[in-house]
């Protein structure tokens, strides 16, 4: 994948993951592809530890490999930021 698909992807997969965990009105468009950039790393890694393939290219399983990494990145992000606030 290009540079360019990365980023619709990770824009994609960033922006799903954030209105399932509940922080889209705090992420903005740059957040959203972090987080789905990271996410698809996060996703791939967990595929692989469980035998199953990472992200292999612009497809549905490939999105959902990514979405769930995504959503295991935020939920991490939320157990540290609510442990500070208290």
């Amino acid at each position: 994948m290009g540079i360019l698909s990365w980023i619709i992807f990770g824009a994609l997969a960033g922006w799903i993951a954030s209105i399932i965990m509940g922080k889209n009105a705090s992420m903005g468009a740059l957040a959203n592809i972090v987080v789905g950039i990271i996410g698809a790393f996060i996703g791939g890694l967990v595929m692989n530890l469980i035998g199953g393939n990472g992200v292999t290219g612009f497809n549905l399983s490939s999105f959902l490999i990514a979405l769930l990494g995504s959503v295991i990145l935020l939920a991490i992000v939320n157990l540290f930021s609510n442990r500070k606030e208290s």
